[in-house]
C-alpha cells in the first residue's frame, strides 16, 4: 500500500475528491441504472470506495482510502483525517434516517466528514455534501439519530435550530442531553420526548402492549414510576391547572414504554375521593391516594433512585432539594389541595412516607364537600 507523505491534505482537496467521486457515480448510474437498483447499502459502500480509490490516484489521498463499512463511523476513511458516510434509499426521496448523534465509533483523528447519498430509484442519482449541512432534525430509533435531507437549505440544519456547531455538539460528553434539552424546551401541550437524554443507552420498545394484558406486578411498577414522575396525577378534579388533564403526561410517558392504556382513569380508582384517617386526624384526598399508599415503599425507592436531572425535567423545577422525598410530598400537596390547606396534605404525605399506618375508606360525596 502506498501511503501519502502528506499526513494531512487540505480539506479542499478532499472536498474535490468527494465531488469527483459523486460525478463519477452519477455518470456510471446513467450507463448502468439497473446495476445500482440492485445494490443495497453495504454493496453501495463498496462501489463508492472503489471509485474514490481510483480517483485518488495521483493525489495526496492515493493509497489512503479505507472502507470501514458498518464497523466504524464514517464508512470510508481518507487520509486519516477525513471521511465519507454512505447512505441510500430505495424511495423517490432525498431524505432518510442517518447515523447516531453519539458517534461512539468515530475515530478521534477524523475531523471532517462528507455524506454521499444514493437515491436507488429510477433514475438512480447521487448527491454529496458536507455531513453537517444535511442533518435536518433528530429521530429516535434505538438511539437518537440524525435525519438526513440532501436538499436542505443553508441555515436550516438541526445545529442551526439548537444553536450549536456540529463539531461542538459531537465533542460534548453527552450530546444526547443537549439535544433532549432543546426539544424538551420546545414541547407544546400534549407532547412528550421519547427519550430523556440522560442515558445514552436508553432503548425504545419494539412492541406495543395493552395495559390490561400486562401482569399486575408490572402494572404496579408503571404506576410507581407515574406517581413519582408526575405528581399532578394526585390533583383534584377542580384543579385550575390540571383538572381533566392530570393523566396526560403519564399516558404519553407510558407510550414511550410501549404501553397503551385507553382508560387510564380507571387505573386510579376511577376518580372520586377517599377519607384518610391517621392518629386523630381525618382528611379527604383524591382516590388515587389509595394506590399511592399501597405502593408507598416502591415510590420511595423510585424517588431515591432517579438522578436529579431527570427529577428536574419531570417535576418542572429548577432545583432539587436535599430531601427528594419531602420535595415530592410538597409537589403532591400543592396539586391535591382543594379547600384543605396544602400544608395539611403535606403532613399526611410526609407521615405516610415515613411509615405511619393509615386507614383509607371510600368517601361519600357529601363528606368531602
Amino acid at each position: 500500500m502506498v501511503i501519502s507523505n502528506n499526513r494531512k491534505p487540505a480539506y479542499d482537496e478532499f472536498a474535490d475528491l468527494v465531488h469527483r467521486t459523486n460525478d463519477a457515480l452519477n455518470a456510471d448510474a446513467q450507463a448502468r441504472n439497473a446495476y445500482y437498483l440492485d445494490r443495497n447499502g453495504t454493496l453501495l459502500e463498496e462501489d463508492v470506495c472503489r471509485i474514490m480509490t481510483e480517483l485518488a490516484q495521483g493525489t495526496a489521498f492515493e493509497g489512503t482510502i479505507v472502507l470501514k463499512s458498518g464497523h466504524i463511523f464514517p464508512d470510508i476513511i481518507a487520509g486519516r483525517y477525513y471521511g465519507d458516510e454512505v447512505k441510500s434509499t430505495k424511495r423517490d426521496s432525498w431524505e432518510s434516517t442517518g447515523s447516531s448523534i453519539l458517534e461512539t465509533t468515530r475515530p478521534e483523528d477524523v475531523e471532517r466528514i462528507f455524506l454521499t447519498f444514493g437515491r436507488l430509484y429510477t433514475p438512480v442519482e447521487f448527491k454529496s455534501r458536507p455531513y453537517e449541512e444535511v442533518m435536518s432534525s433528530i429521530a429516535v430509533t434505538h438511539a437518537p439519530r440524525y435525519k438526513i435531507d440532501m436538499d436542505l437549505e443553508p441555515g436550516k440544519t438541526v445545529f442551526d435550530q439548537i444553536g450549536i456547531k456540529y463539531d461542538d455538539l459531537r465533542k460534548l460528553k453527552n450530546p444526547a442531553q443537549k439535544v433532549a434539552d432543546y426539544y424538551r424546551a420546545h414541547l407544546t401541550d400534549g407532547e412528550s420526548l421519547w427519550w430523556s437524554g440522560n442515558d445514552t443507552d436508553e432503548t425504545v420498545p419494539l412492541t406495543v402492549r395493552l395495559w390490561d394484558l400486562i401482569p399486575k406486578e408490572e402494572r404496579d411498577k408503571y404506576l410507581i414510576s407515574g406517581f413519582v414522575r408526575f405528581p399532578e396525577m394526585m390533583a383534584q378534579k377542580k384543579n385550575a391547572v390540571y383538572g381533566k388533564k392530570k393523566y396526560n403526561r403519564f399516558v404519553l410517558w407510558l407510550a414511550t414504554q410501549g404501553v397503551v392504556n385507553s382508560h387510564v382513569r380507571d387505573s386510579f380508582s376511577a376518580g372520586g375521593q377517599v377519607i384518610v384517617k391517621w392518629n386523630t386526624q381525618s382528611i379527604c384526598m383524591p382516590a388515587a391516594f389509595k394506590n399511592v399508599y399501597e405502593l408507598r415503599n416502591g415510590i420511595k425507592e423510585e424517588i431515591l433512585s432517579l438522578d436529579e436531572d431527570e427529577l428536574k425535567n419531570t417535576w418542572g423545577v429548577n432545583e432539587i432539594e436535599e430531601s427528594h422525598i419531602k420535595q415530592w410530598c410538597e409537589l403532591v400537596a400543592n396539586v391535591a389541595s382543594n379547600g384543605i390547606p396544602a400544608s395539611q396534605i403535606f403532613e399526611v404525605m410526609d407521615a405516610m412516607m415515613n411509615g405511619t399506618e393509615m386507614e383509607i375508606s371510600r368517601a361519600a360525596l357529601q363528606n368531602c364537600n
